[in-house]
């Protein structure tokens, strides 16, 4: 059942009575977000977009690993919320919401390996995360409802299995991962790039997580190298061949997720263009010479 901003406010006990300021926010791809600020406390609100189900969001798993990351001092921290409603009330980070100008700043790979050695090194979340059948699951949905994709995705799906195998061969330890580090899940606070948004988090391999954001930020290989080594203390050709594989994965999988919300969402974006933009990315990773020794060098 769909909410409002005015019914959420109706709805929490504790501001009944009291003045409350309503601000929408621009930018999210997939929820309505509001800032709420209650007798000068202001507060993030997020109301779940419509259909958002589809797109395998789990707001039970959302909610439990929002208030787990808030535990290491990188997610916010929950101050509220509606479950029956999927209705998140967040403390609000004052900071600088990044960007990928922003985080092409000198030694920004190594301030993301901090972020997110502290976010993995905390307490599990509730479900796993794997993007391999994440995009067998979103590709189900483009077939039941006649949905388009960019041309030249069912010609190259063949060769996901021998990625998967790879990577499959010998997997880094599971850990908690966000897995949708988009620019603007940052916010710098001064001290650390705070991370926010787990709509997508779950346990997983962290090469993937290191992969998305460096694809989602547009990184070129010197600034994935910096990250790795800043992570795992070292860039082997095993380690970085890891991290290019779950690049191409990564963009598999949210390509599909761009072409469903192009045809589901009520948000004014274009999201075909970005699904045309992922997969470009992706089929030129499936398609490049460097594929089979990547494949090798990931394997033991």
């Amino acid at each position: 059942m769909s909410i409002g901003i005015e019914q959420v406010v109706e709805a929490v006990d504790a501001w009944r009575g009291r003045t409350v300021e309503i601000e929408p926010l621009i930018g999210g791809l997939t929820n309505l977000n509001y800032a709420v600020t209650v007798e000068g406390e202001r507060m993030f609100v997020r109301i779940p977009g419509a259909d958002t189900s589809v797109l395998a969001v789990d707001r039970t798993n959302e909610l439990h690993n929002t208030r787990a990351a808030a535990e290491t001092g990188i997610g916010a921290r929950v101050i509220y919320s509606l479950p029956e409603h999927g209705v998140i009330v967040l403390e609000w980070i004052e900071g600088r919401t990044m960007s990928n100008g922003s985080l092409a700043e000198p030694g920004m790979p190594a301030r993301a390996a901090a972020s997110l050695l502290r976010l993995h090194a905390g307490p599990r979340f509730l479900h796993d995360f794997d993007m391999f059948r994440l995009a067998e699951r979103y590709l189900r949905v483009v077939e039941e409802r006649g949905i388009p994709i960019p041309a030249g995705y069912r010609e190259r799906v063949g060769r996901l299995p021998e990625l998967e195998g790879a990577l499959r061969a010998r997997p880094l330890p599971a850990v908690p991962c966000h897995n949708d580090l988009l620019a603007e899940n940052y916010i710098d606070d001064g001290a650390y790039l705070r991370i926010v948004d787990y709509e997508y988090s779950g346990n997983g391999d962290p090469a993937f997580e290191l992969g998305n954001t460096c694809q989602e930020l547009g990184w070129d290989s010197g600034q994935t190298e910096e990250l790795c080594v800043a992570y795992f203390g070292d860039a082997t050709s095993a380690l970085l061949a890891r991290m290019r594989l779950n690049m191409i994965m990564s963009d598999v999988g949210w390509t599909l997720w761009a072409a469903i919300q192009a045809h589901i969402s009520t948000i004014e974006f274009d999201f075909w263009g970005w699904a045309e933009e992922r997969w470009g990315r992706a089929a030129a990773g499936l398609d490049s010479n460097d594929l089979a020794r990547w494949v090798r060098d990931v394997r033991p």
